[in-house]
This record gives C-alpha cells, structure tokens and sequence, in this order.
C-alpha cells in the first residue's frame, strides 16, 4: 500500500494524540498495551488503551472502501512503518514497560503485534521470529544425531 503524505501525517498525528494522554512527570501509567484499531470499510484509525477507553481516532480517506483482500497486512506494514520513524513517541508513553502496539480489525480480533517496547528489548516486528520454529526443530536434530 502505497500512502501519501497526508495519510502518514494523520497516523502521526493521531499516535502524538495518544502519547498526550500520557504526559511525562507523572508516575507510569500501568497500562500494557496500546491497541490500533483499523476499519476497512470506513477508513477508521482508532486508538484505544487496555481499558478500551478510546484515545482517539481519526478517518484516513485513502482507506475509505478499500477491498483488498490484501487490505490488514497493507495497513500492518504501513502502521509499523509509521511506529518505527515515530519512535521518539512511542518508545516514550509514559506507561510501565514493556508495552505493545497491537493492530485489531473491526470487531476487535488481534491481528499482530505491531511494536514492543521494553527497556532493553525493542521487537520490531514478528517477522524477526518468522522461521524460528523451524531453526529449534533442525538444532534438535543435529543434537540427536550426535
């Protein structure tokens, strides 16, 4: 998926909005996720915390209709994109660590795991373990065989 401008600045924006919820020189909120809710048909970014209280929300036109059979993995790709050049705001709500940005669809069903952040540990994406199963199960191998 191929964003404009206008599109990524309005994510921006609307993560910036979220983050404000959570102003620095209080003590840590002990919130542990920050869920991403995304609505193909009407184009909806809405932004709730683990209590689902809404933080905000915002319509990216582009995404209005889009019938993509492809259109969560488009937008997964894309809001990590996003969460990994805004990570001077999302490595910095001020909620106890670790915490994730998760992307749901419309009636909330986890779709991945955008971004972790901890305080040694950053996970960029699932992909990082992607295969990983397999690599275990051939080390196993090779260690029976000896």
């Amino acid at each position: 998926m191929n964003a404009s401008e206008a599109t990524l600045q309005q994510i921006e924006r609307a993560l910036r909005k979220a983050a404000s919820k959570f102003p620095a020189g209080i003590e840590p909120l002990p919130l542990t996720d920050i869920f991403l809710q995304v609505k193909q048909e009407s184009g909806e970014l809405l932004i709730f915390d683990d209590d689902d209280t809404e933080l905000t929300r915002c319509v990216v036109e582009e995404w209005i209709g889009n019938t993509s059979e492809a259109f969560y993995d488009e937008v997964q790709e894309l809001l990590h994109g996003v969460l990994v050049d805004l990570k001077e705001v999302t490595e910095n709500f001020n909620v106890l660590k670790p915490y994730n940005f998760v992307l749901m669809d419309e009636d909330k069903d986890l779709i991945a795991d955008l971004y972790v952040v901890d305080d040694d540990t950053i996970v960029l994406s699932g992909a990082l373990m992607a295969g990983l199963n397999d690599d275990l199960d051939k080390f196993w191998e090779e260690l029976q065989k000896e």
